[in-house]
């Protein structure tokens, strides 16, 4: 519930609305420290909130190897929202595919396989071949693909990632970090839920060829449903990992481990301590009115005000009643205001420490008012 109160200690071009969510006091159990990694890099995320729970070296930009494919099937699956591509497309298999080293769907030289089925056989089996022949259906060419995988690293905000391949075969400009493969996780899971959900399969057969999907935590805990494994010799043993739990998603990113098995343990030792002593909450959803406010000058008076998107906020377990929430909104806001635009903020503090900051946005759409309108609010005005 909100409640509307006044403040002398804001500027003058500010009103204030406190919203005390809760007045309970709780005490909790302090959050001990992330558990120590042995990996070069690793991230442990929120899905929802994206709020850090744990990190080292997470801006190094390291060989990303097979970790490289979740970009490649995320830019497979952006031409297929496009309407470029279709999973039903017929891919004609090249020789270069064919011949890519590695880890292999083992595709054949002419054969034409459908879409889905390479995709699959990426995801699943992290097969190179597949990943060099979605490239090139889609793009012409392994090299162009890898312009448009750089396109949208740009536009997700990989700062510290460039891609020269599809499938993580090493090259000394193909690298990338554990914040960067996260987000490009975040944004997999985000806008295609349906085929995120191969991610959890834990076998595919081709050819009469079975193989195993090599994420072990998919046999280990229920809860994890994907992401993808990677191995160099120079990454090392490398994994991201998704789990949910209770409605809470976690992420988690392991680069330059020594060997399969650690990749695995230490990859669940971070999602079990992100599940043990956090929780997270949706406070607000988009588009829900959270106030209103005067509007001058236009069509009407009053205007909604909310967020453009879900606010969900982590907070270490058993703090939740300690949440307050602070609304600034913009003075003497004037027609015209569009939909979306934003007149002010929404901030969550715990303890009187700031957690997240939003813009709040005009719900509707308000065009100026007729002349009597604009006359009787410009004297209004001159009397405030």
């Amino acid at each position: 519930m909100f409640a509307r109160t006044t403040s002398t200690a804001l500027p003058a071009l500010f009103s204030l609305l406190l919203l005390t969510l809760f007045t309970l006091s709780a005490t909790a159990a302090p959050v001990p420290a992330p558990p120590s990694v042995a990996a070069t890099g690793h991230l442990l995320i929120d899905f929802d909130s994206g709020h850090v729970l744990a990190e080292n070296n997470a801006e190094q930009r390291l060989e990303p190897a097979s970790l490289t494919k979740i970009m490649t099937a995320y830019v497979v699956m952006k031409e297929i929202q496009a309407g470029q591509v279709t999973l039903q497309d017929q891919v004609l298999v090249s020789k270069k595919a064919w011949r890519t080293p590695g880890s292999r769907m083992f595709i054949e030289v002419g054969e034409k396989i459908a879409l889905e089925v390479l995709l699959k056989g990426m995801i699943i089996q992290s097969g190179n071949d597949a990943s060099v022949a979605l490239a090139e259906h889609v793009a012409g060419s392994e090299e162009t693909f890898a312009n448009l995988m750089n396109d949208h690293a740009k536009r997700l905000g990989m700062a510290n990632t460039h891609f020269v391949n599809s499938t993580g075969l090493p090259h000394a400009e193909h690298y990338t970090t554990p914040r960067d493969i996260a987000r490009v996780t975040r944004a997999t899971i985000r806008e295609f839920p349906d085929i995120y959900q191969w991610y959890a399969t834990k076998e595919f057969t081709f050819n009469s060829i079975r193989q195993h999907n090599r994420n072990k935590l998919l046999w280990r805990d229920d809860a994890v449903d994907g992401v993808k494994t990677g191995h160099t010799e120079a990454a090392g043993y490398c994994l991201v990992a998704s789990a949910k739990k209770d409605g809470m998603r976690l992420i988690a990113v392991v680069m330059g481990t020594r060997s399969e098995e650690a990749r695995a343990s230490e990859s669940l030792s971070l999602l079990n301590y992100g599940f043990r002593f956090f929780e997270t909450h949706r406070l607000y959803g988009a588009g829900e009115k959270l106030t209103d406010t005067r509007v001058w000058k236009g069509s009407q008076e009053r205007l909604r005000l909310g967020l453009a998107r879900d606010l969900y906020i982590t907070i270490p377990r058993g703090q939740y009643p300690n949440l307050n929430a602070g609304m600034r909104i913009d003075p003497q806001i004037m027609a015209p205001v569009t939909s979306g635009q934003p007149l002010g903020t929404v901030s969550v503090s715990l303890d009187g420490e700031s957690i997240v900051e939003t813009e709040l946005v005009a719900l509707d759409s308000i065009v100026e008012g007729g002349l009597v309108q604009i006359a009787k609010d410009t004297v209004l005005l001159w009397l405030e």
